[in-house]
Order: C-alpha cells, then structure tokens, then sequence
C-alpha cells in the first residue's frame, strides 16, 4: 500500500527535526526549514525561489555536531530586482477587477543562494505551509499549489522531483534546459522561457549564416551548460560546422582551471567561441580573459548571460566587444521603476533581502532591530544609514529598467498563474452547468486541479503576446539577437537588437538579421572569419586531413575532365563526354575538334607538296606530249607512259582528299580514290615491265609471246587489274563504307574528327591487292635489269618499287603508332613520297634527256649497245 503524501510529508520531517514531538505538530504551522521568507497572506499564497545571492560559503561538516545555518554571499541585486518585480505584478493583479475579482493573491518568497540543497529545502518547506485544522477536525493540504521558480534549470530538476511527489505546477522564468521538456521526469513543470531546443538550433543557424565552421564550445558545469553544448553540437554538425573544443566551467574553479581554459581559448586557431552558462559560472572565466589581456575572440553568447550587466562592464568591454548573441524578449512594464524605487527597508511587510540591499546599495549599516537574513553572511561596513537614502539618486542593477527580459518572464509567468486561477474562478461561476460538480474549491485547490488549467491556459497579455504552452509546458521559441556595442556614454555597453528569432513562423523566416547594424570584435564591420581551413575556391576540391574533423582539409586542383564550380565542394564533377574542363578547372568547356586541316601550316604544306606533285606529273605528260613523236617517248610506249602519268597525277589528288574535316561522302571516297589509283599506277608500271621484258625475250629464235604483249592487251591488262580493285571497293562501299567517328578515346581533352574504316578485312584486301601489285612488278623488273641500258626502263621501274615497297611498307608501324591527326598526315606523306617515288624514277631521266640531252634522244643512240 502506497504511503500517503502528508505522512511522507511527517516522516521526513521527523529525521529532518527528530526532537520535535508530534504533538508539538500537530496541525500547527510548521516552521520553515529556513527563516528567511518574504510573505504576505492571501486567499492563493504562490511561492517564489530566487537566488538572491550567488553562492554559498563551504561549512565543514563532521558527525559530531549539528550544520550550522547555511550562509549565502554575493547579493545579487539583479535577482533582487525579479523578486520585487513578482511582488509588484501580484499587487498589480490584485488591484486589476477584472482578474480574480474577490480573490487576493498571497506571497512567499525565498532564497535558494543558487544551492542545489538549499533549494531542495525551501522545496520542502514550502509543501509544509501552511497547515490548519478544517471545520471537520482535519488536517488540510497545503494551500500553496504553484511554485514560480527557480532560475537554474539544475535547480529546478532537483526541485521538480520533489515536487511531483506533491503534484504541485513548477512555473520557472528562466530554466531553459531541453531536458525539462521530458514530461515522463517532470509532468508538472512549465516555463515562460523557450527550451534550449530552439536556442541551440537558432545559434546553430546564426553560426552558418555568417560562414563559421570552426568554434569553440564553453559551458557551465550544469544541466543548462551541459546539454546547451550537446544541443548546439548536434545541430552545428548537421550543418557542416565543426567544434574545435569542448570546455566545461566547474561550479568552484582553481585558479589553476581558469588559466587551463584560458589557454585553450586563446591558442585555437577557433575565433569564435559560444557560452552556454550564467552570468556567475562564465565571470570567472572573463575575468581571467581580462586579466591576460586576450583580444581577437568574437563571443557568443546564450540567453543566460548576453543582457547582463555584471559581464558587460566598461573593464571587460576591450575583451568582449561585439559580443552578439540570442536574449529573450523584453518589455518596457509600466509602473515598475517607480515600485523598485519605492523600497523601504523597514516598511511592511518586512522584507529582510531589502534591509540587505540598502546596505549593499548605500555601503553601510542599517540602524536596526529588525533582523537580517538568516543566511546571509554578516557583512561590517564603517558608517551607518538613516533610511532616508534615496534609491532614485543611484543608478544601478536594482532599478535599471531599460532590459527587462528576465523580468518580463517573470511578468509572463506570474500573470499565467493568474490565468489560470482565474479560469478556475471562472468554472465556479457557473451554477446549474453540468461542470458544476467537476469545479474545485478555490479556497481547498488542489495541486493536479492546477495543474489541469494551466497546460490549458492561451491568452494574450498586455503587451500583445500570445502565452500558451505546448504538450511539453514550453512556451514558443521567441529571442532577440543582440550585439553589444559601445554607448553614447563613456564606459557604458549598449545592447542594440540586430535581429530576432521566432520558432513560430516557417523555417525560411524564422531567423531574420540586419547585419549592416552588427558591429563586430574590435570595432569593425567586417565579419569575422573563423575556419580550421580556408574555404576551397573553384576548380579544387576538399580532401579531409587524416585523423581531424571534416573541416579541417586541403583544397586539391580538380583533375583534368573535372570541374568544381562551387566553394568548398567535396567531389569534382565529371564533364560530360564532348567537354572538357578549362585551365581553371570551374567550367566545363566544348572539347577542342581536331582534324587535319587545309588552314593549319602543316595541312598547308602536305597540300602544297600535293599540288608540286600534280603540276609535275602534269608538266611530264606535256613534255612527252610535245615530244611524241621523239624516239625517246615512242621506245618507252607512250600510250602507258601517258596513262601512268594520269594516275600519278590521281594519286596526287587523292593526297588531297585527305585533307579536311571528315564527312559521310569524303571519308568513302577517300578510300577508294586512293585503292583506285594506285592500283591504276602498279597497273600501268606492271604493264611498262612486261613489255620491256617480253620485248627483248621476242627477239629469241621461235619466241611468239610478243603478239601477247601489243597495245591491246597492254590496255586489256591495265584494265582487268584496275577493274578487280574497283570491284573490292564497290563491295567495301556497299557493305561497310568508311564513315566519320569523333574520337574521344585517344585523347581526353580533344576531339579527333577521322574516318572509320568501316570493313578491316576489305581495307587490307586494298591494300594487299596493292602490295601484290608492287612485288609482282618489283620481281618482273629486277629480272629484266640486265637488259641493255639504252633500252633498259626495268631498272628505273626496280629502284621504284623499291622506293614504294619501302615507304610502304614504314607506313604501317607508323600509322599504328601516329596518334591523332597524325595518323592521316602518315598516310598522305605515304602516298606523296610513294607517288613522287615513281614519278621521279621513271619521268626524271627522260625529261632530263628529251629538254637538256637531245642528241640523245635519236634512234642511233638508242640502238646503240653497250
């Protein structure tokens, strides 16, 4: 069976004061666990923690004797100024008639010193207050239901656990850890300040936009530090940032600490650094910055610390400087200064935090009875106070208006609570509805009816915002980006808001800059740059250094065939196959064409070489023309001579079709002009040596083979060879034709325009048909040197062949190896050099005779035996 709340209650009361009977007890009020409470009385009584100072003093603790009351230092007039600020709006709200009429809200508030223990025990002693005997002889539950508190999510974790054993609503201002959005740890906690959630991510985004992909990271030793820099690490990674170091400020740093993480931060090469802690957890550590002079570090800074004034001092401002970071709302409250200013140390209520302000304020000792904190550490001062001093002559922490954010949270949620309330108040009214008997007693509440109300709670305030929460008890994520900046003042930090981040909206509009207000570290305009590695540029990709985090590489130039054209891209893209990349690697460019071509010098001088060769085949057949009837061109059978010359001179066109892009008509003709051709020419040669050979064989006894041999069949001959090498061209154009191909393979930056040979097999068929014809021709001739040299044309048409069968026969290894376009100047060299070969050969001397020799051009000479 489960132990009832009000005997858990009594029980851990009675280890907590075992010398108190219970019937000393016995539905009385309890004494607070500690004394020192601000309270007024009302119908609903809400609680308020506050870390009215901001440590504690270290006790020794031993088995032998009793802890002494635990003591607080460090007045904190900020966090004073909150628990005045709650005072004031819960008066407001009880002077409004419209909420909560006939109800007045009641009051206590404590100071936790910012202790985790301490905190723990206010806790308690608040779910002790009050209790009272009922009409029915009874003990009641605790009248308080809602706590507004605390500041630190750390503490409010602690706290929360405690309290759900009570079911009692946590309303915190300022605790904005992501893990009291867990419902299943903490069903009865809610806040007006948004989850780290949103400010992790928002920071996060603010950090890309203005390209940093190497930062540090601090936070406080805490829930709020710890998971801040957890949140805000995922979310930067997802992005493409990088955490150059990781620090965590301890609750109680050595001297020894503060300069190890000073260190740190001042020997990355990481410029920019964000702090997730507060304002007592991140002071330590700024001023050890200040103290080691360390400049050149732009801060950012989270919710908990880039308003506050005890960081942004005139002293740590040439550290800090352009500090930008996210705050939460503000709100310009009307009425609150003159009530901050209204503080009397001895008025009442009595609030013993306000005799310790004024003599923290004034710096002197109060004159009198009243007492003081009881955890407050006693502090001497030399001259005493009258009481009279005024508070509007000073200007400081306490009554500076001018940011209220925290304060406002506060507004937000004091007003909640009263929504809430009010809507109770609300369902009571209604007398005769079937919610009649679902309604609770306003003067008996409940923790869990609260708490029912307030996850239910939408309304808008007096400065235009919608409070609602979600199914987690978090408001909407809402934050002003600030940037600290020197004031008009001398010494004087002015928070000037250069942006705002709103959850609500859509993603392209949540996080809106005006980046021309924002100025940065040292004064200037300019962004500050912050990367482990400068961004690649165009044309080079990032490789990643072996062993560090992704945005630590070295940009490496694009290979060829590939481009980046972008900054800081991982892979280089591949150009498509017709492309190629340009010299800076960041476009791809049309692959250069190549071809031989009639414009270029080295197409200009093979054509040339062409035309010489038609010109002096042409000038050869003139000459004989001329000459016809001369011994000389009449002993070497004109006819063929004339025939030889026409396809010399076809042999030296058929050069020329090798030049120029290649085409669907050029490429077949190519081929064939050239087998064509030069089977003509080999016809012709094998026809002069047959002649001479038979010729001088005719004149053996009984040899008739001459009438084989006559002009006829000379023609006859010509003709039957050139016809079987047209019949394998026609075949070659009719099944495979030559056609032109974009060579891509042979080069990867370039394009060869060349002509496909279509059928392998019918190309060497040319070509060895051609081949056959030369040997056979070589071999008649080489037997017919030794014929009498006046009438010998054999040896001329040998050392042709030889000629011919030696170019050709380089030809091959060196067409395979020609790479390119070269491949075709190969073959129009072969058939020049092959061409002028014969030409020269068998034309050469006998022009020589018939123009500078004519008295050798006679039938006596020619007779004439050697």
């Amino acid at each position: 069976m489960k132990m009832p709340v009000l005997q858990v209650v009594h029980l851990l009361f009675s280890f907590l004061y075992p010398a108190q009977s219970n019937s000393e007890a016995d539905c009385k009020l309890w004494k607070d666990l500690d004394s020192t409470v601000v309270y007024k009385e009302g119908h609903v009584v809400l609680a308020g923690m506050f870390p009215i100072h901001s440590k504690g003093v270290n006790q020794e603790l031993n088995f032998r004797s009793q802890p002494d009351q635990r003591k607080c230092t460090g007045f904190n007039m900020r966090v004073f100024r909150w628990s005045q600020s709650m005072i004031f709006f819960i008066e407001e709200i009880n002077r409004n008639p419209t909420l909560l009429p006939n109800i007045t809200l009641g009051y206590r508030l404590y100071d936790t010193c910012g202790l985790t223990a301490l905190s723990l025990r206010t806790a308690l002693s608040v779910v002790s207050q009050p209790m009272k005997r009922s009409s029915l002889g009874e003990c009641s539950s605790p009248r308080i239901s809602i706590i507004i508190g605390d500041s630190g999510s750390t503490l409010s974790m602690a706290i929360s656990r405690i309290l759900n054993l009570f079911r009692i609503s946590l309303v915190s201002y300022f605790a904005s850890c992501s893990c009291l959005s867990d419902k299943h740890q903490f069903p009865y906690f809610f806040r007006t300040i948004p989850s780290d959630v949103y400010q992790a991510s928002a920071l996060a985004r603010l950090v890309k936009h203005f390209g940093w992909t190497w930062v540090g990271t601090i936070g406080a030793d805490d829930a709020y530090g710890r998971t801040g820099i957890d949140l805000f690490t995922t979310a930067v990674a997802q992005l493409g940032v990088c955490v150059a170091y990781r620090v965590i400020i301890p609750k109680l740093p050595t001297q020894q600490q503060l300069q190890d993480i000073v260190k740190t931060i001042r020997d990355s090469t990481a410029l920019v650094l964000v702090v997730f802690a507060i304002e007592e957890d991140i002071k330590p550590v700024v001023d050890e910055i200040v103290r080691q002079n360390v400049t050149g570090k732009q801060w950012v800074a989270s919710e908990a610390w880039v308003t506050s004034t005890l960081i942004s001092t005139k002293k740590n401002y040439p550290s800090l400087s352009g500090t930008i970071g996210f705050a939460i709302r503000r709100a310009e409250i009307p009425g609150l200064k003159q009530f901050l200013e209204s503080i009397q140390p001895q008025a009442e209520p009595y609030n013993a935090f306000a005799k310790e302000y004024w003599e923290t304020q004034f710096q002197c000792l109060l004159n009198t009875s009243l007492p003081a904190p009881s955890t407050t550490e006693q502090v001497h001062y030399t001259h005493s106070c009258t009481g009279m001093e005024r508070v509007q002559d000073i200007h400081s922490i306490y009554n500076d208006v001018s940011e209220l954010r925290v304060t406002y949270n506060m507004h937000k949620a004091v007003y909640t609570v009263a929504h809430a309330l009010h809507n109770l108040l609300i369902c009571q009214k209604e007398i005769g509805s079937a919610l009649t008997q679902q309604c609770p007693d306003i003067d008996n509440l409940q923790p869990w009816q609260v708490v029912e109300v307030l996850r239910k709670v939408n309304y808008t305030n007096m400065f235009g915002d919608l409070i609602h929460f979600d199914k987690n008890g978090d408001p909407v994520g809402s934050y002003h980006i600030v940037n600290w900046q020197r004031g008009l003042d001398e010494g004087t930090v002015q928070y000037v808001t250069v942006g705002r981040f709103d959850s609500s909206l859509s993603t392209a509009q949540q996080l809106l800059l005006n980046q021309d207000k924002i100025i940065w570290h040292g004064g200037t305009k300019e962004i500050p740059v912050s990367v482990c590695s400068a961004s690649c540029p165009q044309g080079y990709r990032k490789v990643t250094r072996e062993g560090q985090p992704v945005c630590c590489y070295d940009c490496v130039l694009c290979a060829e065939g590939s481009i980046s054209n972008i900054t800081d891209q991982p892979e280089c893209m591949l150009c498509p196959e017709d492309f190629w990349s340009n010299q800076r690697r960041n476009l791809c460019v049309p692959k250069q064409i190549e071809f031989l071509s009639y414009s270029e010098a080295f197409g200009m001088a093979l054509a040339a070489v062409a035309i010489l060769g038609v010109v002096a085949a042409m000038t050869a057949a003139a000459i004989f023309f001329r000459h016809r009837d001369t011994p000389l061109v009449r002993a070497n059978n004109s006819e063929l001579s004339f025939l030889l010359l026409i396809s010399l001179t076809l042999c030296f066109i058929c050069a020329l079709t090798f030049l120029g892009q290649p085409s669907r008509w050029a490429c077949p003709l190519r081929r064939t002009a050239f087998g064509l051709s030069f089977a003509l020419c080999l016809s012709c040669l094998l026809s002069k040596t047959l002649v001479v050979l038979m010729a001088f064989k005719a004149t053996l006894p009984g040899n008739n083979n001459v009438r084989w041999f006559r002009p006829p069949q000379q023609r006859l001959g010509v003709f039957l060879c050139s016809v079987l090498q047209g019949g394998v061209c026609v075949v070659w154009l009719i099944t495979a034709p030559p056609y032109p191909v974009r060579n891509t393979w042979l080069y990867r930056d370039r394009i060869i325009l060349e002509c496909h040979l279509g059928s392998v097999a019918l190309f060497c068929c040319v070509l060895g048909y051609i081949g056959c014809l030369a040997a056979f021709c070589f071999i008649l001739a080489f037997l017919a040197r030794k014929l009498p040299d006046n009438f010998n044309e054999a040896k001329f048409i040998t050392f042709s062949m030889l000629i011919f069968c030696a170019v050709w026969i380089t030809f091959i290894p060196a067409y395979v190896s020609s790479p390119g376009k070269f491949t075709v100047a190969v073959e129009i060299f072969a058939i020049l050099a092959s061409s002028y070969g014969v030409l020269l050969c068998i034309f050469a001397p006998k022009c020589y005779i018939i123009i500078f020799m004519p008295e050798r051009n006679s039938k006596k000479f020619l007779m004439a035996q050697k």
